[in-house]
Parts: structure tokens; C-alpha cells; sequence
């Protein structure tokens, strides 16, 4: 056993999944405390499968092994239920309703799961779901939907939310901080009731 507290961020490439691993790196590092990662992200550029793997608090490699992540953080409900072996038993999923299915469903005529097949599939495990697509529209940016989704799972990790939006004001473009920060604070208040 590591000791470490393990997060897996999980999307398809454009979501944000990688600044928002760096965003929990930094906040790690505004702690002082140990931190390893590790991405893939081989055809994200073409809507591919985002992971990245964040160890807080780690003293070994910094890749997760299914079965061992406390937290799973998913953009999209497909690459929620895709990579759900990766949680332990009692680990927690918090989880954008966001559906997009490959295109090999369309052009193999594959038939794929439905959005409540998936979530049904999901409450298996403890499960957070939340519209973050939306709460980053009212927030003032549909970009913003990953430090809302950070900010939900904030919640459930152990780090300080205040090292999280300090992670986030050192992370987001200028010009977009207030729409963070907002986004960031919505998310964790939703977080607060899963």
C-alpha cells in the first residue's frame, strides 16, 4: 500500500481533462504535499479517450491500478461506465450527464447503451452526477465545465478547497478567472449534496 489517496480524471480530448489534472498537481504542490500523475491522451485531438491519473500523497509509480482509485472524476457518461473498474469498492464517481458516442456506433450500426442503462450501470458504485455542462453555462463559460466538475469532486478529496481555487486562479487563462472561480464554487456546492 501506498498511502495515497488515488483520483482518476477521465473524458474525451477538448473536455479539459489535463488542465484539470494540473490543476489538482498544483494544488498539491500549494500543500507541499507528494504528488504523481500520468496522461494518456493518444487521439484525444480527434475525440478520443482522456485519462489521467493523479497519486496525492504517492510514494510509488504514478499509475493507478484498477480496482484502486478512491475517486473517479468522468466528463461524459461513456467514459464513466468505460473505466469504472478503476474504483475500489467504496470509491466514489462524480460524473457529468454528457453523452457522446464514438462514431464506430454509427458507422458499424452498433447499437450503443442508452443514457439510463449507463447511470443504472453507474449506481453500482457511489455516484454523483451532475450537469456540469449546464452549471458552466450559468456560470459564464460551457469551457468552464471541468472546474465544475473539480469543484464537485472537491468534496470528496483531501485536499483544501482554498488550495484548489488557488490552483485554479494560477491556472486558467486571465481573462477567464472570474468564470472559474464561479464555476469552482457552483460545483462544490452541488458536491455538497452527493
Amino acid at each position: 500500500m501506498s498511502g495515497s489517496f488515488d483520483i482518476l480524471i477521465v473524458g474525451i480530448g477538448g473536455q479539459g481533462t489535463i488542465l484539470a489534472s494540473n490543476i489538482l498537481g498544483e494544488a498539491c504542490l500549494i500543500e507541499g504535499r507528494r504528488v504523481k500523475g500520468a496522461e494518456t491522451h493518444g487521439m484525444a485531438q480527434r475525440g478520443g479517450s482522456v485519462e489521467s491519473h493523479i497519486r496525492v500523497d504517492g510514494l510509488f509509480g504514478p499509475l493507478i491500478s484498477p480496482g484502486r482509485a478512491d475517486l473517479l472524476i468522468s466528463f461524459d457518461l461513456l467514459e464513466a461506465l468505460r473505466y469504472s473498474h478503476y474504483l475500489k469498492t467504496g470509491g466514489k464517481m462524480v460524473v457529468n450527464r454528457h453523452l457522446v458516442l464514438p462514431t464506430s456506433v454509427f458507422t458499424q450500426n452498433l447499437v450503443a447503451p442508452t443514457e439510463d442503462e449507463i447511470i443504472a450501470a453507474l449506481k453500482k458504485h457511489v455516484l454523483c452526477l451532475l450537469d456540469a455542462d449546464k452549471m458552466a453555462e450559468e456560470a459564464g463559460s460551457p469551457l468552464s465545465q471541468n472546474v465544475v466538475m473539480l469543484g464537485a469532486a472537491s468534496q470528496s478529496m483531501p485536499l483544501k478547497p482554498e488550495s484548489l481555487l488557488e490552483a485554479v486562479r494560477l491556472l486558467v487563462p486571465k481573462k477567464t478567472l472570474e468564470i472559474n472561480v464561479k464555476a469552482f464554487e457552483m460545483g462544490r456546492e452541488f458536491g455538497g449534496t452527493c
